[in-house]
């Protein structure tokens, strides 16, 4: 019985040894505002994310890992992982930099002889008139005989179509994690006493456990199936993350 016992506990500690763990915080500029499309860098797995639109991000990741967030015109931050990080989210603000003018350098200034100022800063007469008739040419209407395909040629039929190439999902896993969240309410996850600090961090460890959602996330929907197979899920992995809370 003794013997059993021992490899079901170290059974346990070889999952959560080896489980992978994510990151995740919420990236703003200095005033406050959400930031969108920053790039979040782990420099020891080389993987990158990119923030939503609520400039939320997710990221694989463990203690003492180097994170570098980049967004052109902001400047470059980098942060060290640290124990507090892996247990709460992070908070991220984005500085934005300094863009210096260079000094214009004017050679050539004002003689006070009309024809040759004119001459110096006034555009020729055939460009303005060529730029004039350009404006006029761009406002005009295409004629839809023009645009009409032409007897043989294949014309794209109204409706969804098809698309080419990989197809961008609806959701991102903040999305899900908030929708679950949501819909399964706090008192659900405190009855399975998981703080409500933690609520987050803990369905980011079920997905990161192997909870299938790809079609949930390719069409931004969650039925009341997918909710009860989360659940499910839910019961397979309550032992393995309450297990480190134990031991401290």
């Amino acid at each position: 019985m003794k013997l059993k016992l021992f490899f079901f506990l170290s059974f346990i500690l070889f999952i959560h040894t080896h489980a992978q763990s994510y990151i995740f915080g919420k990236i703003t500029s200095e005033s406050g505002t959400e930031m969108q499309d920053v790039n979040v860098i782990n420099i020891r797995t080389n993987e990158i994310v990119v923030s939503n639109r609520d400039g939320h991000f997710m990221i694989s990741g463990r203690q003492g890992d180097e994170l570098r967030f980049i967004k052109a015109g902001y400047e470059r931050i980098t942060k060290i992982i640290s124990r507090e990080n892996t247990q709460s989210p992070m908070d991220i603000s984005m500085v934005r930099q300094t863009i210096q003018i260079p000094e214009v350098e004017v050679k050539q200034g004002l003689t006070g002889n009309l024809k040759i100022d004119s001459k110096l800063y006034n555009k020729p007469k055939k460009v303005e008139k060529l730029l004039k008739d350009m404006d006029k040419y761009i406002a005009q209407k295409s004629d839809p005989r023009i645009l009409a395909a032409k007897p043989g040629e294949f014309v794209q039929p109204k409706g969804q179509g098809f698309s080419i190439g990989k197809v961008k999902d609806k959701w991102d896993d903040v999305d899900l994690m908030k929708y679950i969240r949501e819909s399964l309410g706090d008192d659900y996850f405190t009855n399975l006493k998981i703080e409500k600090p933690l609520i987050d961090h803990f369905i980011y460890y079920v997905f990161a456990g192997g909870f299938e959602r790809k079609k949930i996330l390719k069409y931004g929907f969650c039925s009341d199936a997918d909710l009860n197979r989360f659940q499910r899920f839910v019961l397979t992995r309550i032992s393995s993350y309450r297990a480190p809370q134990t031991q401290r």
